[in-house]
Order: C-alpha cells, then structure tokens, then sequence
C-alpha cells in the first residue's frame, strides 16, 4: 500500500504510525454523531468508508470499523448506565450467545474470499436500509410504549426496572430462544462483515418482543459494544499476528477515529433530541441503498 504521508512515528513495537489519515478526524466526529443519534451501528458506516473511500483491503476495513465503533458505543453504554435503562438480566443473556457467535464471524472472516465481503456487506446494508424506511413513526412507537405499560404492568412474569428519573418501567421478554437465534445470527455477521447485531437486535426487542423503546435501544447498545469489542479484540490479534502493513494502517487510522468518535457519541444525544428520528432513519435508510449498492458493483467489478 502506498503512503502519501510525509511524517511517521514508530510504536514501542517498531510499528509505523503516519499521519495520511488526519481527515478522519473531522470525519469519524460526523459519523458518530448520526450513529449515535439515529442508534446504527458506527461500523456500518465506517467499513464502507474504508473500503470505497481509502480502498483498504476488506479485512482490514472491517477490524479498523469495529475498533473504532467499541470506542463510540461505549460512550453510549455510559450514558445508558447513568440513566438506568438497561436491563442487565437481558444483556447476560443475549452476551452467552453473541460473544463466541461474533468470534465465529471473525474466523469466518479470514477465510472468506474479499469479494464475498464486499457482497454480503452490500447485501447487509440493503437489509439495513430496508428496516430504516420501513421504520413505524415516532407517535406509533409512543402507542406502543403505552400499550405495553398497560398489558404488562401487573403481569406476573413481567420485568421491571427504575429509570434514574424514578421513572417504573415494567415488560415481558417473551420467547428468549428466538432472542438468542436472532441475536446470534446478528453476532455472526457483526464479526464477519462488522454490522447487523443492532438491527436485529432491535427487530427482536422492539418489533416482535414489544420491548419498551427506551430499554430495547439502551441493552442493545450494551451487547453490541460488548460484543463489538470480543469481534475487534479477534481482529487486532489477526493484525498484530499478520504485521507489517495491515497493522501500520489499522494504527494511523484509529488514533484520528478513536478521538473523533468518541466526541461524537456525546454531540449525537444532543442532536438526536432536535432531528425527528422518524426523519433521520428515513434519510439513513435511502444512504444506505446508495452505499449498498455500490458495495455490490465493487464486488461484481473485483
């Protein structure tokens, strides 16, 4: 790979670090702040990115999109703990199935040919983009809130938890097998094309469980960050493994991403209470078919 950078440092190790990728400072601050506000995965717009954009190899796009998007998530994860929404109970669970599903995902990733990558990726993105625009607006998800509050406030097999704001939400988590299936398929593709645990996690939380919004949204940013940093965690050993090049660009990329994310994932609360989310997923959900379908020419094309 060719370096257009004119300044270098040298790790402890002897690895290079330059500064070609300075403008993925500004960049990443951008892209954390919609992820965070709109509640996608920050991968899924940086595995692109890196692959169309800066034309990295695949493997290293999506490791670099995974290391980068534990750090912005895990801003999140703070933020959801301080306002007590997450059901931890939930989170253990789904945890015993994503963890070695995404680990299973990272090795699958190794052996898969760059084109099928770029293929599935594409595919994954049109997925995403599928369940954006189809997304119910924002006064449907209220009603259902409510109606969930009403069904299964005094149900026995319920579960309850107290927001900070002193706030008593009460839910059933109903069919946790099919939860696990889900959320284990999402684990797979998370480490193998470093996307699809949130959305299906939110398919099954919010639309066919009834979670309320609040807690379906705050215990899945808390799996998927978890599970994002075991995927990431494969894919640095891989780099530090492999060397040379792969593991030199992976570090001039994240010490400009690392910084910009996590900025981002505390501006993309404030953002997210003055854009209409029913808007903004719409508009995700048009750039993801656009981003999706040059993924798949790229593919064709390779």
């Amino acid at each position: 790979m060719s370096r257009r950078a004119s300044y270098s440092i040298l790790d402890a190790s002897g690895v290079a670090m330059t500064f070609e990728f300075w403008y993925m400072l500004p960049t990443s601050l951008v892209i954390a702040t919609v992820a965070m506000a709109s509640g996608v995965e920050g991968a899924t717009f940086f595995a692109p990115l890196f692959l169309l954009g800066l034309g990295l190899p695949a493997d290293v796009a999506i490791g670099t999109g995974l290391i980068t998007e534990v750090f912005g998530f895990s801003s999140g994860v703070v933020a959801y703990v301080r306002r007590k929404l997450i059901d931890y109970r939930l989170a253990r669970t789904l945890l015993t199935v994503t963890v070695p599903m995404a680990l299973v995902g990272t090795w699958l990733s190794g052996l898969a040919d760059p084109a099928v990558l770029k293929a599935i990726l594409g595919v994954g993105l049109f997925a995403v983009a599928l369940s954006y625009l189809r997304s119910p607006p924002e006064q449907e998800t209220a009603d259902a809130d409510a109606d969930i509050a009403a069904t299964y406030g005094q149900s026995a097999d319920r579960s309850c938890l107290v927001s900070a704001e002193g706030e008593t939400i009460c839910y059933r988590v109903c069919n946790r097998a099919e939860g696990l299936i889900v959320s284990g398929v999402g684990a797979a593709f998370m480490g193998l094309i470093s996307t699809g645990l949130g959305e299906l996690n939110g398919y099954f939380l919010l639309r066919r469980c009834k979670v309320p919004s609040r807690v379906a949204v705050a215990t899945s940013v808390l799996v998927v960050a978890v599970t994002a940093l075991v995927a990431a965690t494969g894919h640095l050993v891989k780099f530090i493994q492999s060397g040379g090049d792969a593991m030199d660009t992976v570090l001039s990329l994240v010490i400009f991403t690392v910084p910009g994310v996590i900025v981002g994932g505390q501006l993309g609360a404030a953002v997210a209470s003055r854009i209409p989310q029913h808007t903004l997923e719409r508009a995700l959900g048009v750039l993801f078919l656009l981003v999706g379908a040059l993924m798949l020419g790229d593919a064709i094309l390779t």
